[in-house]
């Protein structure tokens, strides 16, 4: 597929990586020639330095014979103004980036009028993230999946964790949940689950399960987790803005700090049950004046990813609570993921993500529609949903007769409303809704996974 990207901001580097990766020929625009350059360094993409939303650099950059245009700058108008050009221009599917609430309201009606194929907004995305994590706060991470009747769940091994020296096999008989071991992540380590495999205290374990039966899995290893009655969230931004509208009715007393007595009034004029405190919510004096040790839940929003770790180690000390950290920067994974952190937001990531399903699922022709696509773990397992049509050639033959590649898990089969935790005999069906969670990245179809 041939894709413009106008932005090279951290979204825009993110996606033209991935979309690059996954095979597909990627233009990028920017006005910025380093940020160009770096991109280019980086990955096979073609470079254009200029205005996205100029005729002459969009023809330059191939409009004409583009699939799919994707502006990601930073104003939304321009975004905006770039896709109705690249329309013009072309018959390309558009895709423009929104962080403005106030467009994000009027979303749908953009989305027709402009003929937009889809409006993305990292900030909402990244709300609903954290909104899901405080509702079941024993999870690090849930992704939704047939709808959401089936949610991944990760959660990390305590020290006294009754799995501890367990084997999956063995965890299936004893506790006899109906909820399926995906993957496990242990130090900078990651395994797709098989019946022999043995936990170990503080590994990172993903399961597959409805929320009722997850719910009472959680009951039977002892995992202890209870619903958040209140939170403290540090800074008010849209990403905090967008939270407190998704948790407005769900009984979370929310207290949000943020030294831009602007933003604060804003808040405190659109919430009035969110308690609005003007200050520097970077202040550990501050933090603690106004409830850490006690809070249920920490959300650490600030704009410098410095700064929310650091707050999030502090907040770890100090607090029993939920702990969730926004990061905008993965340049250190592999460093953040050894620290004591807890659940981590990216945005930039979750946008990523949700374009490459689209991308996918436009690219796809064969027996199978991607519907959910989730990185479990960042660029090494990803978890995907599909749609089998009636002509897929995985469907109606046993699943112990199929010959899958190394690393490929069947996770569920959504069917008819039920969910069927896979057994050997188990046949899939054309209008399942089938979750793969594999270490073969890239997927398109279904019939991929097999040899």
């Amino acid at each position: 597929m041939k894709i413009i990207i106008v932005g090279c901001g951290r979204v825009g580097q993110t996606l033209a990586e991935k979309l690059n990766s996954d095979g597909n020929d990627v233009t990028v625009i920017d006005l910025d020639a380093s940020k160009v350059h770096e991109i280019t360094a980086k990955c096979d993409v073609m470079g254009l330095v200029g205005n996205g939303a100029t005729h002459t650099i969009l023809r330059e950059a191939g409009i004409n014979n583009t699939d799919l245009f994707i502006a990601v700058t930073n104003s939304d108008e321009l975004n905006l103004l770039c896709c109705v050009i690249a329309k013009k221009e072309s018959a390309a599917n558009t895709i423009a980036r929104l962080k403005n609430p106030e467009y994000s309201e009027v979303a749908p009606y953009l989305t027709e009028e402009l003929g937009l194929a889809m409006v993305i907004n990292p900030e909402y995305a990244a709300a609903e993230e954290i909104a899901r994590v405080l509702r079941f706060p024993t999870a690090i991470q849930i992704e939704p999946f047939a709808k959401g009747k089936v949610e991944l769940i990760k959660f990390r091994l305590a020290k006294d964790s009754q799995l501890a020296n367990m084997s999956v096999k063995d965890l299936a008989s004893k506790y006899k949940a109906d909820v399926l071991v995906c993957t496990i992540e242990r130090g900078e380590q990651s395994f797709i689950a098989n019946g022999d495999f043995v936990f170990q205290e503080k590994d990172v374990v993903s399961i597959v399960a409805t929320h009722k039966e997850a719910s009472a899995f959680f009951k039977k290893i002892n995992h202890k987790g209870r619903s958040i009655k209140n939170a403290l969230i540090a800074g008010g931004g849209a990403i905090a803005h967008y939270l407190c509208s998704i948790l407005e009715r769900s009984g979370i007393a929310l207290k949000v700090i943020d030294k831009d007595r602007k933003v604060c009034e804003d808040l405190s004029a659109q919430w009035d049950k969110v308690n609005v405190i003007c200050g520097n919510a970077s202040n550990n004096d501050l933090i603690l004046e106004e409830g850490l040790d006690t809070a249920e839940a920490f959300v650490s929003l600030l704009p410098l990813d410095e700064e929310n770790i650091l707050l999030s180690l502090f907040a770890k000390e100090v607090s029993n609570g939920k702990i969730i950290t926004k990061i905008k920067r993965t340049d250190y994974d592999n460093v953040i993921s050894r620290l004591d952190l807890d659940t981590i937001i990216c945005p930039k990531n979750i946008t990523a993500d949700t374009i490459l399903r689209f991308v996918r699922a436009t690219n796809n022709a064969k027996g199978s529609n991607i519907e959910t696509m989730y990185n479990i773990i960042q660029d090494e397992v990803e978890a995907l949903e599909f749609v089998v049509k009636d002509n897929s050639p995985i469907a109606g033959i046993p699943l112990y007769q199929l010959k899958f590649k190394n690393d490929v898990l069947i996770a569920s089969i959504f069917r008819n409303g039920e969910v069927i935790v896979p057994r050997g005999n188990d046949v899939i069906q054309p209008g399942d809704a089938v979750i793969i969670v594999t270490k073969q990245l890239g997927l398109h179809d279904l019939s991929d996974i097999l040899r």
